[in-house]
């Protein structure tokens, strides 16, 4: 059995502001494990970096570990923090401005038409 131990791999960028090119964007997420119905990756923000909102062929479900900031999915925006989440469909806009240095936990889909697809992949829905 493999045991991630998140704090050991949160790595902070020292680009400013706007991430708006991919290489700024691979300096603040990490692969953490790759399968074939989902995978998980590891965002750490400083604050003030924005990544900006762009639309994505997978869903995302965004966990907060750590600090907080404002997530936009499609036209709208939340105020998230440690302990809450939200999900980005495929295809929609998301993007993630932070506020108080974070860490998010991505766990994301494989992309539509891509791998092939899990079980009881029907709509996604988050309770509570």
């Amino acid at each position: 059995m493999d045991v991630i131990n998140l704090k050991k791999l949160v790595q902070f960028s020292e680009d400013k502001g706007l991430l708006d090119t991919m290489e700024k964007r691979r300096r603040v997420k990490k692969d953490l494990l790759k399968t074939r119905c989902f995978n998980l990756v590891l965002v750490c923000l400083e604050r003030g970096q924005e990544i900006p909102p762009r639309p994505e062929p997978y869903g995302v479900c965004f966990y907060i570990v750590e600090g907080s900031g404002t997530f936009t999915v499609g036209d709208e925006k939340a105020d998230l923090s440690v302990g809450e989440m939200v999900f980005a469909p495929a295809n929609v806009s998301r993007g993630i401005r932070c506020k108080e240095r974070m860490v998010v936990l991505g766990i994301q889909e494989p992309p539509l038409g891509g791998l092939r697809r899990c079980n009881g992949s029907g709509p996604h829905k988050l309770r509570g």
